[in-house]
């Protein structure tokens, strides 16, 4: 297979490949939120996908599929991994699970998909999910990931198989701040832009950029409130950020919840029921609070922060599986 590697890259391209054993890990590499939207020759421009990230490792007949925080999703997602046996070679990609609602990823669509852990309920609940791939980082024995971005592309568009529901997630390039006004006309959360040159880490990156439509992100959750008048459950969670390793409160919010989720979440909540609160702040004023473990996550759009780091709008989207609550900390540009 190292010939046919060859065939794509010039003599400097094939200086960087590495011939290693076959990982059990890697680091996604991860984008970093900016408001400096721009559009470079150098840079190409994909759609920010609202679902759940997902890389893949393939070695011979053996599938596995990993959640950022190492989580395995091969009985959430079975079919996806059922697709990814039938493809040839071995090699780790990185890509995103989505679920679609009137031809737009949907996030929250995606949540009665993400929880489960039987593989036959998964099968059988009516949700049908995609895996858009979008970048290669191993190949048939070869790290490939001090390849430039684009080299990497090519290579993965080149040697995987795509039907659905495996796709390829296409790019654009140099046209960032037009991409980004297509993407906010149609209610997308946004796009991601990418330099093009640069290698893959295993971390956080401004090689890569989040250029976002709308203001969303992951808290923590540390309390909730009693329901009034006919509600069920619950009245509103208690939401925060880690900030110097304390949690810091940034307000609640009480709007997007269906009533399953309301039962469902009460009875998550009340198991993790502490006496003290978790957050650092000590005045906050809501009433009748139940103070709770901080080992939820919450993703949670919202119209803008406050000049005292609270959530204006808030709207709960989900709960997320696949981050550590203490990775939770405020995005800024």
């Amino acid at each position: 297979m190292m010939s046919e590697i060859k065939s794509y890259l010039d003599r400097e391209q094939q200086d960087k490949l590495k011939k290693v054993s076959f990982p059990d890990w890697m680091d996604p590499m991860l984008a970093t939120l900016t408001d400096d939207y721009f559009s470079d020759e150098n840079w190409l421009y994909e759609r920010k996908l609202d679902g759940e990230r997902c890389l893949i490792f393939k070695s011979g007949d053996k599938v596995t599929l990993k959640s950022r925080n190492r989580k395995t999703l091969n009985d959430t997602y079975p079919e996806l991994a059922k697709a990814i046996e039938k493809m040839p070679g071995t090699f780790v990609a990185d890509g995103e699970i989505v679920a679609f609602k009137k031809g737009k990823t949907s996030f929250s669509r995606l949540q009665k998909r993400m929880g489960l852990k039987d593989s036959d309920e998964a099968r059988n609940i009516g949700i049908k999910v995609y895996l858009y791939l979008f970048d290669l980082m191993y190949l048939d024995d070869f790290d490939l990931t001090n390849l430039e971005l684009k080299r990497r592309k090519e290579l993965l568009k080149q040697n995987l198989e795509f039907q659905d529901p495996i796709r390829y997630s296409i790019h654009r390039t140099e046209e960032g701040e037009a991409f980004h006004e297509e993407a906010c006309r149609k209610g997308w959360e946004g796009i991601i832009a990418k330099d093009s040159r640069a290698p893959y880490e295993h971390s956080r990156s401004k090689k890569w950029l989040k250029f976002k439509c709308t203001n969303r992100q992951e808290f923590v959750v540390g309390g909730y409130t009693d329901p009034k008048g006919e509600r069920i459950g619950f009245g509103a969670l208690l939401l925060g950020f880690y900030e110097n390793d304390q949690l810091k409160y940034a307000g609640q919010v009480g709007t997007g919840f269906s009533n399953d989720q309301l039962k469902e979440m009460h009875n998550t909540l009340s198991s993790l029921e502490r006496k003290t609160s978790p957050f650092s702040d000590e005045n906050i004023k809501e009433k009748n609070v139940h103070w709770v473990r901080p080992s939820l996550v919450a993703e949670v759009a919202f119209t803008e922060w406050t000049d005292n780091d609270k959530l204006r709008h808030p709207k709960f989207l989900g709960l997320r599986d696949d981050k550590e609550a203490e990775d939770v900390h405020k995005e800024k540009p």
